[in-house]
């Protein structure tokens, strides 16, 4: 973790500087250049009132040594006012600045915000189970959204102190060029020492990331409600606290160690600083009294000039190890933003068709999920026809949902194609397909909204339409729970938020079925859809499904064979691979993998 930045890579890092800069532009433009007024402003106001400073010691001076001390007063005054007139614009500038940045930083931050949930979206499913991914996911969420603020203030604050550096530098150097030269070694050794640190501090969140985020995900299972009936009949709490705190003492020690290391850095160097300043001060009062080739006043400027031109340079020195360091940073945000999502609509797209005519054929389909190797599907050849009801059964970990994920083009296949009425999926846009789609995961979510959102969401492409969400809940079988709560499809739902009502197991399935319903989609894919539903409460949704998907196509995933019997075709899926097909009797007359499966359930049934 340790070792000097090379001057190249410092290089490199500045020359990244614009994409940070173009964001906080188009973000808040007008605030912006704001700011670059007042950046002006406070670069040149101090400056005069150096200048005044002197002339109002030179008049007092001046004013000891005068007959009329009235008049030599009244011009003491006259520059007391302008000094003070300049002060009050310091401080004008200096507030309004306060304002202006403060409302920047929270536009950029929230359009920064912004973009990392759109390429949240825009990123392939593949990614979220890569753990790479979720490493490259953190740093850019804890850095991004005030790192391009804080590389733009620093700018800002370099372009100030340079408009200051620039008049006090020449001021010194016509005074004596020795001084000038002593003004930029001053503030070197600090800004090597915040570039130094600046690198190893990345390095070590770098390095860090993963244990971030499994501090995190410790945090996240002790105090989210899904995790809390386990953590407390297993007793977990206690052992995922030992492990939160010891991975937060470890990275606390590491942070604390460098932040010593720095610290005692920065007070060699300030002290070594402050040497310095008031040996230059020694030297200009040794000008003024035995050379007499400055006046009090100007000491004062001289001495004042100088100690700003320090300021400034060591300002402009760290804001350019600054920018270096946050623009280290900034880069987690460029690579996150820089994944390419696979999936995404072709130049041309062919249209969906609609309605589907030959149906949904896949073609010797295989899938190998990225870099695991492992076969998931291979050689599938399965056709979906218009108004068929399919199921697709095996054992668990057959592959029968990653097949739904390739319908659903959240995957593309590895080997072999699927085809839309003899087009290739991949030649159409994924979003207009999805749309045809109506789908129930067996993990599907729980929103922490409105009862009726909770519906509309399944097709928010439409206005929200009371009448047909009634009717999605009414065919799912939700519609009874619904009207119990207290303000029926108004209700909130989860305890997220106040005046929040929980539902049963089974009754959130019942929503995330209404879901599906709603949309008026071509294909309706359900994933085990009645796994939490009891036996009565099935054969009602799917008494009710039969009659009102109404010439739609659908596919059915279950392992419950009550279900199962009701699809017009039937697959089975062993290991990755179609092992029979065929209607359900014909399936178990022939005595295979399906009747063993059908027959073990059966036999629960049977005395």
């Amino acid at each position: 973790m340790s070792g000097r930045p090379k001057i190249t890579d410092v290089i490199h890092q500045g020359l990244r500087l614009n994409r940070a800069i173009r964001l906080v532009w188009t973000s808040a433009p007008g605030w912006a250049a704001v700011n670059l007024v007042l950046l002006v402003a406070q670069g040149l106001l101090p400056l005069a009132g150096l200048y005044l400073l002197k002339r109002v010691v030179d008049s007092v001076q001046a004013g000891i040594a005068a007959t009329d001390k009235g008049a030599a007063f009244h011009v003491v005054l006259l520059w007391a006012a302008a000094a003070a007139v300049v002060a009050a614009l310091v401080v004008l500038a200096r507030s309004v600045a306060s304002v202006s940045s403060q409302a920047q930083a929270m536009v950029v931050s929230d359009k920064v915000s912004d973009i990392l949930h759109a390429q949240s979206i825009a990123v392939d499913l593949e990614y979220y189970e890569d753990h790479g991914y979720y490493d490259t996911l953190q740093r850019a969420q804890q850095e991004a959204p005030y790192r391009p603020t804080h590389i733009v203030n620093g700018l800002v604050t370099i372009g100030q102190n340079a408009l200051s550096l620039v008049g006090v530098a020449g001021l010194l150097l016509a005074f004596n060029w020795l001084v000038g030269v002593v003004l930029f070694a001053v503030a070197v050794p600090g800004a090597i020492v915040r570039l130094v640190y600046s690198r190893r501090m990345y390095r070590f969140e770098q390095e860090q990331a993963k244990s971030e985020r499994r501090g995190w995900y410790y945090h996240w299972m002790l105090t989210d409600s899904d995790h809390a009936k386990e953590l407390r009949l297993f007793d977990l709490g206690s052992l995922f606290r030992q492990r939160f705190r010891e991975l937060r003492q470890q990275l606390r020690e590491g942070r604390l160690g460098l932040t010593r290391r720095r610290t005692t850095a920065d007070f060699l160097t300030q002290v070594g600083a402050s040497a310095v300043i008031f040996g230059t001060l020694a030297f200009i009062a040794h000008q003024a009294v035995f050379t007499h080739q400055v006046t009090v006043g100007s000491l004062v400027m001289y001495y004042s000039g100088f100690q700003m031109g320090v300021s400034s340079l060591q300002a402009i020195l760290g804001g350019l190890a600054g920018l270096y360091e946050d623009n280290l940073f900034l880069s987690n945000f460029y690579q996150f933003l820089d994944i390419k999502p696979r999936i995404t609509v072709p130049d041309r797209p062919r249209p969906v068709p609609v309605p589907l005519r030959q149906g949904v054929v896949f073609h010797n389909a295989g899938f190998v999920y990225p870099g695991s190797g492992q076969q998931i599907l291979e050689g599938i050849n399965l056709r979906i026809e218009p108004g068929q009801v399919i199921a697709l059964v095996g054992p668990n970990g057959s592959g029968k949902t990653t097949l739904v994920k390739l319908l659903c083009r959240l995957y593309d296949p590895t080997q072999g194609s699927i085809t839309l009425d003899g087009v290739d999926l991949r030649a159409v846009d994924p979003i207009a397909w999805r749309h045809q789609l109506s789908v129930v995961f067996q993990d599907y979510l729980h929103y922490h909204m409105k009862a009726w959102e909770n519906i509309w969401l399944g097709n928010v492409a439409e206005e929200s339409d009371r009448a047909a969400i009634i009717r999605a809940a009414e065919l799912s079988g939700a519609d009874a729970a619904i009207r119990r709560l207290p303000d029926g499809y108004d209700t909130q739902l989860g305890y997220w938020f106040e005046g929040g009502r929980e539902l049963s197991i089974g009754e959130w399935q019942n929503v995330a079925l209404a879901r599906a319903f709603l949309r008026d989609s071509q294909l309706v894919v359900l994933d085990e859809p009645t796994s939490s539903l009891d036996a009565l409460a099935e054969a009602e949704v799917f008494g009710r499904f039969r009659r009102t998907i109404q010439g739609r196509s659908a596919v059915l995933i279950s392992h419950r064979f009550s279900t199962v019997k009701m699809a017009d075709y039937i697959y089975v899926l062993d290991k990755g691979r179609i092992v029979e097909s065929g209607p359900h009797q014909e399936l178990l007359e022939r005595n295979g993998l399906y009747a063993k499966l059908y027959l073990a359930q059966a036999a629960n049934y049977q005395e």
